[in-house]
């Protein structure tokens, strides 16, 4: 069956509030402060919104529901999406289908996160029954063992080397360096990468995102409004998600994306060449190779060989997480999963600032979230282009 084409909604009003390494406001402040700011940005009035759509990992007890309450607003369309770092593509299909068909006319798509002192322990703790059965109570929870795990099967299995990962965390720590909000701001290079501590083998220092706080929020509306509004604003050109990929895999080397690789490329009408910049979802390197390889971008196994052929940084020929990704800006929790497509906005939308890639007019964006043990569940990318420039 053909897909419906997104036609007629377009995203705009990208925004990222300064992450800060530890804080003592709630959620709810975080998600306030992008809310105020991407509707600002967009030009409309929160009597104006009548679509929310959250994720948070710290909300709790509130659902997005109650946050409506604190925010007052009063949506006639709201959704929450649990999915970690697939969380800002899947709002966004969502999101898109809503205003296209008509239920709504304007979504904020908003994450964000808390970090107190405790509260990585905390949600590593609960964050799911396996964790709490058959990880956690080990001494193994969190995701640094579960990716060491994959890390070492990755390697075994396809010859990458740490140099190889190493490759790609400087490279991110250049294009940081561009940007004026990354937590991170000392330069890297490969000899203090290939010297960082062994976290859980081969995990080392700086194969590890820096857990803190800050939110990222983007518009949703009809392109109509976006013109008449005068608004730099993105169309979507393709997208797919996936949940649970390859479940007899015995240990996880490729994702969701490979299932419906075809069905991204197809509905986008081009293939990987076409793409000027990617951002691909970043807690761990090797998960950035996983993704080259099963977005298209190179054949499985060659991501290592793939890293050592392209300069991956903002005036290179294959600009990659042009912002520093997680590893080098942070990951504020679900933000996380909507820093690579808010900045991908920014890029085919002209509006990147000192991160600007020259001439990005399409972008490829990938998420992936949840990690249980031997695989992360989740999965989505898409295919955004620039218009309204």
């Amino acid at each position: 069956m053909t897909r419906l084409p997104y036609d007629g909604v377009v995203l705009t009003a990208p925004v990222s509030v300064p992450y800060v390494r530890y804080t003592n406001e709630s959620a709810h402040w975080w998600i306030a402060r992008a809310l105020r700011e991407t509707l600002k940005k967009a030009s409309v009035t929160p009597q104006e919104l009548d679509g929310l759509s959250v994720s948070s990992f710290t909300l709790a007890p509130d659902t997005p529901v109650g946050l409506t309450q604190h925010l007052g607003i009063s949506p006639r369309w709201l959704d929450t999406v649990p999915m970690g770092g697939a969380s800002g593509v899947a709002a966004m299909r969502r999101a898109a289908r809503a205003v296209q068909c008509g239920d709504v006319d304007i979504v904020a798509c908003v994450a964000g996160d808390t970090n107190r002192i405790d509260s990585f322990r905390n949600l590593l703790s609960a964050f799911s029954r396996f964790s709490m059965d058959a990880t956690f109570p080990y001494g193994f929870g969190g995701p640094n063992a579960s990716f060491a795990l994959l890390q070492d099967a990755y390697c075994h299995t396809y010859g990458a080397t740490r140099e190889d990962f190493g490759k790609i965390a400087v490279s991110q720590r250049a294009n940081a360096l561009h940007n004026p909000q990354a937590i991170m701001k000392k330069p890297l290079s490969l000899a203090q990468y290939m010297d960082g501590r062994m976290i859980s083998d081969p995990i080392s220092l700086f194969d590890c995102v820096m857990p803190c706080a800050g939110s990222e929020a983007f518009v949703m509306m009809r392109e109509e409004m976006a013109v008449a509004k005068g608004l730099p604003y993105a169309r979507i050109s393709a997208t797919i998600e996936r949940t649970n990929a390859f479940p007899d895999d015995p240990i996880q080397l490729r994702g969701g994306w490979a299932v419906d690789i075809d069905e991204l490329w197809g509905m986008a009408g081009y293939g990987p060449e076409a793409i000027d910049v990617l951002q691909t979802y970043d807690d761990y390197p090797v998960i950035c190779m996983m993704q080259f390889e099963d977005l298209g971008f190179c054949a499985k196994g060659e991501g290592g060989e793939f890293v050592r052929r392209h300069d991956l940084t903002i005036g290179g020929g294959f600009p990659h997480n042009t912002s520093g990704g997680q590893l080098s800006v942070g990951q504020a929790g679900a933000a996380g999963g909507y820093l690579g497509l808010v900045e991908a906005i920014r890029q085919v939308t002209g509006t990147a600032g000192p991160t600007q890639v020259e001439g990005a007019k399409r972008a490829a964006v990938s998420g992936f979230g949840v990690i249980n043990y031997d695989r992360g569940l989740c999965s989505a990318a898409a295919v955004i282009e620039g218009a309204g420039r």
